[in-house]
């Protein structure tokens, strides 16, 4: 008589009140970040990373500056955003990241008359009292700061909360302050709502950049947004240019700034008096 095995099913389903060891190590994780980023808002271990934006018919000419908030650890190492930003962002750190790098871009503007700075913001900080109590505090005691300053806002926070926004921008553009709308193509925003925002400029989102002189997928879209932006009177920013031949592609096309690590990384210290100088050359 031949043996048969018995197989035993695995149970795999574990008690639904217990958290799996996965889902522990997730969490742990995730506190660590969250812990990390206070200790350096508490302790004011933040900078501003700015990368130029230049013109494409002169590269030599920098339109303006980009600053990239960055955190410092506590030996001083810098923290790029890509490591604390996805946990943080939809938390109440999130609101004082934007506090942080709004204090930190206009300090900088302050610092340095005559430049130009795009400090990120997201629509929440319409809404949060410290962020607004900021902008508003400084541009009443510094006006000039507003001509300086470039507040940029991606499409899918713009278009949560339209109705704040929309009227927010339109006071402040009063004040010299300059709206970009950033990931232009990204999403389905109305056009409607395009019309009625006024943005200042709108910034094509980098993952239509790559190789975009031969890859004829994105080159449908990214005239597309060209022709959009013209439409509205927004000046177009071409991000994450990387390669000359995606800097000429795209200044043919019409595109009238170029950012990337083409012509320059993010720097803690930039020389801003490069941008004064070649303003000057440029006659700007």
């Amino acid at each position: 008589m031949s043996f048969v095995p018995v197989r035993r099913q695995l149970k795999v389903d574990l008690d639904p009140n217990e958290a799996s060891p996965f889902a522990i190590a997730t969490s742990s994780a995730e506190r660590a970040v969250l812990q990390m980023v206070r200790d350096a808002l508490t302790n004011k271990r933040m900078r501003l990373a700015f990368q130029p934006a230049v013109y494409a018919a002169d590269p030599q000419i920098i339109g303006f500056y980009e600053g990239y908030i960055r955190l410092l650890d506590e030996r001083q190492m810098t923290i790029p955003a890509r490591d604390f930003m996805a946990i943080s962002e939809t938390r109440e750190l999130g609101r004082e990241i934007d506090v942080a790098a709004l204090r930190l871009g206009l300090q900088t503007l302050r610092r340095n008359p005559g430049i130009r700075i795009a400090v990120n913001m997201s629509a929440r900080s319409v809404g949060y009292k410290p962020w607004t109590q900021l902008l508003r505090r400084t541009l009443g005691e510094h006006p000039d700061v507003g001509r300086g300053l470039i507040l940029e806002i991606n499409e899918a926070s713009a278009m949560q909360m339209p109705d704040v926004l929309i009227p927010f921008m339109d006071e402040l553009q009063g004040f010299g302050i300059t709206f970009t709308l950033d990931d232009f193509g990204d999403s389905f925003t109305s056009l409607s709502l395009l019309y009625e925002f006024g943005f200042d400029i709108a910034k094509l989102d980098g993952r239509f950049i790559r190789d975009c002189h031969i890859d004829a997928t994105n080159q449908p879209v990214i005239r597309s947004a060209i022709a959009m932006a013209q439409e509205f009177g927004m000046f177009l920013v071409a991000e994450a240019v990387e390669t000359n031949d995606e800097a000429n592609w795209l200044r043919e096309q019409g595109v009238g700034c170029l950012q990337g690590y083409l012509f320059g990384k993010p720097e803690l210290t930039p020389d801003f008096a490069q941008f004064l100088r070649s303003r000057r050359r440029g006659g700007g």
